[in-house]
């Protein structure tokens, strides 16, 4: 549908004002880990009268356009919460259709030229194990694809969830005690964070959550420790490069106040 005069302008002020935020954010400091909860596709899907699934494809069309602002601010480290455990139990349908979308989402992010031409390293954060069999073999192809990259970072967190992956972490350390492999004494905040999945992986500088609710949800319960919070009502499917803007100039603006 053609947009009239007054939609047209709408438009130019919004690329006017989107260029000049750009320039501003990236003449400060830029977070070099951003992590997001993405939240929001269902009730996005329900206000166009979509279905759900609908709602999931856009939020996975809108990541594609988040990864390549991130790379074009020079963030260096994205991480996104796509699913988490308790996501596990959602009605039998839709976590079928997930995790097609999943195996399907995979599989095409292995062969994306946009992947490799930038050597962006894939990492699948969560206990894969809850995952169907196809799901495991796509995050493998993805992961075994890209292992050699280090100039970016995506990583998701799937079948998710902070608790989990602290009694994770701490099992694993009480094992290698157990067995005479590790001195209780040596075990300080470093070793422990090289027991998670996020092992090697800076803590996020800024961590965002969208569609209002201001909860972190079982999120990188360690790591975000010292990172700033942001929330935007926005939902998801409709995050828009603006809204990445203003969540990065926020991060600039408390950072220049705290003296950092």
């Amino acid at each position: 549908m053609a947009q009239g005069p007054s939609g047209l302008l709408k438009g130019a002020l919004y690329r006017v004002y989107e260029r000049r935020l750009l320039k501003q954010v990236k003449s400060g400091p830029i977070p070099q880990h951003l992590a997001i909860i993405m939240d929001g596709n269902r009730r996005f899907a329900q206000e166009l009268g979509l279905s759900r699934m609908d709602g999931h494809v856009e939020g996975k069309n809108r990541l594609e356009s988040v990864l390549e602002w991130c790379m074009e601010l020079g963030i260096k480290v994205l991480t996104v919460y796509a699913f988490s455990t308790e996501n596990v139990s959602r009605q039998a349908d839709e976590v079928k259709e997930l995790m097609r979308l999943f195996k399907e989402s995979f599989r095409a992010v292995g062969d994306d030229e946009r992947v490799h031409k930038h050597r962006i390293r894939i990492k699948v954060l969560g206990d894969v194990s809850l995952l169907p069999k196809d799901v495991q073999e796509a995050i493998a192809y993805a992961e075994s694809r890209t292992r050699d990259y280090d100039r970016y970072f995506f990583n998701l967190a799937v079948a998710y969830g902070g608790r989990q992956e602290i009694l994770r972490g701490l099992k694993s350390i009480a094992a290698k005690v157990k067995n005479g492999e590790l001195d209780v004494e040596r075990i300080d905040e470093e070793l422990f964070s090289s027991h998670l999945y996020t092992a090697n992986i800076p803590d996020p500088d800024l961590v965002l959550r969208t569609s209002g609710e201001e909860r972190i949800s079982n999120f990188l319960l360690w790591q975000l420790a010292y990172s700033e919070l942001y929330f935007t009502d926005v939902y998801w499917p409709g995050f828009r490069k603006i809204d990445l803007l203003r969540a990065v100039r926020s991060y600039q603006m408390r950072i220049r106040r705290h003296g950092k």
